[in-house]
């Protein structure tokens, strides 16, 4: 009885360590997601979620076309490519209290981003869902791992919306982003 009394504090004790660990770290985890996120550009792909307060009718699920544009009841169609979520919903909410409604409330979320891409020596190369704090190699892990020949270091990415775009280099920590374009190089040796 003693024996399981020990290893029961013991566990006890551990969680406590574990909860006041994550009581540190956690808000400055979530600061930098939210960061991250609020300064997310939106693209083709996209999946939004519009809502504005107590208005039913107008409070919508939307994907963003090719052309970077989504059709929004009375105000037609909003170009929204490389807008951030908040510039999104001001403009929505100007929109609406010109001539619809009184002081809008507007909220947007994306449900879904647009896809990022990986190729070179990874098994099954092609596009994956995106997911916020997607690194390299959790978007290696994806794709089924690196190939015998993979490169570890020789690792580019040419980002979203970049046009001519040289190839960055990125290492297996580095972030990636929705609509990236990952290539995993062959090593040669």
């Amino acid at each position: 009885m003693k024996c399981f009394f020990k290893k029961g504090y013991l566990t006890m004790l551990n969680v406590v360590k574990m909860s006041v660990l994550l009581s540190l770290l956690l808000p400055s985890l979530l600061q930098a997601a939210d960061k991250q996120l609020s300064e997310y550009l939106l693209g083709p792909g996209d999946l939004l979620r519009i809502h504005v307060f107590e208005e039913e009718e107008l409070s919508l699920e939307l994907r963003l076309s090719d052309r970077g544009t989504i059709a929004y009841p009375f105000l037609g169609e909003i170009k929204t490519q490389g807008l951030r979520l908040a510039e999104l919903s001001g403009l929505i909410k100007q929109g609406l209290a010109d001539g619809y409604l009184v002081n809008p409330i507007v909220s947007i979320t994306v449900i879904e981003y647009r896809q990022f891409y990986i190729n070179g020596e990874v098994e099954k190369p092609g596009g994956y869902a995106y997911l916020p704090g997607l690194t390299v190699q959790k978007a290696v892990a994806l794709a089924g791992g690196f190939t015998e020949r993979a490169s570890k270091e020789k690792i580019t990415v040419v980002r979203d919306g970049a046009e001519n775009e040289i190839p960055r280099k990125l290492s297996i920590n580095s972030a990636v982003r929705p609509g990236d374009v990952v290539t995993i190089d062959e090593s040669f040796f």
